[in-house]
């Protein structure tokens, strides 16, 4: 299920800065404190946070290649929402033609329906499993390198 829905950016808007631009990423940066509050798990795109971890882009050690093992098996189940979201609503898969802010009700009203089919156990028509996508790595500072790798060795080594 979808809990967050931002419906307002262009379609070639990088994910990453939508998220920089999101209540949520405003929230975690004020409220954030330990490992105890939770993660979110971005791809190579987004910059390792303290609340954000992304994968090792090169694995040295066994532990961080479970890290990042565990990491794109945890991922793929966000991405393959994305996919059944696509699939459920063909109006998503590509350019929608019609005014921004349309398009941004489009896809919010696409997100409550998704939830709603999910509530009520509505089939899917068809159930493909998607691959993850390459993504062009994020080049800049990286504030939560250390938190990444203390959750390496904590849980992975």
């Amino acid at each position: 299920m979808f809990t967050n829905v931002v419906a307002r950016w262009p379609g070639s808007t990088h994910d990453s800065h939508v998220f920089r631009t999101s209540n949520i990423c405003s929230y975690l940066q004020n409220n954030h404190r330990s490992l105890d509050d939770g993660v979110l798990l971005g791809d190579s795109g987004y910059a390792c946070s303290p609340f954000l971890m992304t994968p090792f882009a090169t694995t040295r050690t066994p532990s961080q290649e479970a890290y990042n093992s565990a990491h794109t098996k945890t991922r793929v189940v966000i991405e393959q929402t994305f996919g059944r979201w696509k699939r459920r609503f063909h109006v998503l898969h590509a350019e929608i033609r019609m005014a921004p802010e349309k398009v941004c009700m489009i896809v919010g009203a696409c997100a409550v329906l998704h939830n709603i089919a999910l509530l009520l156990h509505e089939p899917m028509e068809d159930e493909e499993v998607e691959e993850l996508a390459d993504v062009d790595p994020y080049h800049g500072p990286q504030q939560g390198l250390s938190i990444r790798d203390h959750i390496c060795q904590t849980f992975f080594g």
